[in-house]
């Protein structure tokens, strides 16, 4: 069984060695067609990388393919709302799971599948990660994901103002519209520093890419990051996200995402 819908076509880059999607997928009426043999997963920028190998390992186990769709966690809402057929939707928060739960869109409330961490990251070996490195004259740009449609954003708002520097840096912000995007500024040089998530500077193709120093977690409150089913009508695929969820609660899957640095419970 198939149905028929239209998705904007991927933008791709290079990104530790990795194809990195840095546009979105834009659900809207018509003509493409997506296979009803697949789970089809929606996930924050942030797990990517945990994602594919969680992914991987599912189909190894099971035989289940999936397929990955990867944006902001506010686009993506936005795409459930306008009936974008996604499975299952791991958010980087819990404000956007509970908003699609409150429209009747799920076919249960939202959990927490794990914890984010946040990391300031540059490719300048000799620059300090510190309070006074970021106001210094060398560093120009500082990239953040938008706090508007993105939970690591927010949360790097919420640790510069804890830092007690955002007044003192607000000019020199620049804002990807996700983790992803954050991500290609820093490493195009367009920002000298970037806050972004533990997950990224964890996976294996960011060794010996730059510095990275872990940020302080007791200035911002470590991202619960929640996990949805979607309503649908085949039983089937009901039946196989219920299996990944289950899959999510396995050691191998356990393994996979403290890999990536994040966490099962909140950190104090």
């Amino acid at each position: 069984m198939q149905k028929q819908i239209c998705l904007n076509r991927k933008r791709v880059f290079k990104f530790l060695g990795m194809p990195v999607l840095i546009g979105m997928f834009f659900y809207h009426s018509g003509c493409e067609t997506v296979s009803r043999d697949t789970l089809t997963i929606a996930a924050s920028a942030n797990m990517q990388y945990a994602m594919e190998e969680l992914i991987a390992r599912f189909k190894e186990e099971s035989g289940i393919s999936c397929e990955l769709i990867v944006g902001s966690s506010g686009k993506l809402t936005a795409q459930i709302v306008e009936g974008a057929p996604f499975d299952l939707f791991f958010s980087a928060d819990m404000k956007y799971p509970r908003a699609i739960y409150e429209k009747g869109l799920t076919s249960g409330p939202p959990r927490i599948y794990a914890y984010g961490y946040l990391v300031f990251w540059s490719l300048d070996q000799g620059l300090e990660l510190t309070n006074e490195g970021l106001l210094g004259e060398e560093v120009r740009h500082i990239a953040t994901a938008n706090p508007e449609t993105a939970p690591y954003g927010r949360a790097a708002e919420d640790l510069l103002r804890g830092m007690g520097v955002y007044e003192k840096i607000e000019a020199k912000l620049v804002f990807g519209e996700s983790v992803a995007q954050t991500n290609q500024f820093i490493l195009s040089g367009t920002a000298e520093v970037g806050i972004t998530a533990l997950s990224v500077v964890s996976a294996p193709g960011a060794k010996g890419k730059g510095q990275w120093r872990a940020a302080d977690a007791t200035l911002y409150e470590p991202i619960a990051q929640g996990l949805v089913h979607l309503k649908q009508s085949d039983p089937e695929k009901e039946k196989w996200a219920r299996e990944f969820d289950d899959f999510l609660r396995s050691q191998p899957a356990i393994d996979i995402l403290h890999k990536f640095g994040y966490g099962l419970e909140k950190e104090e």
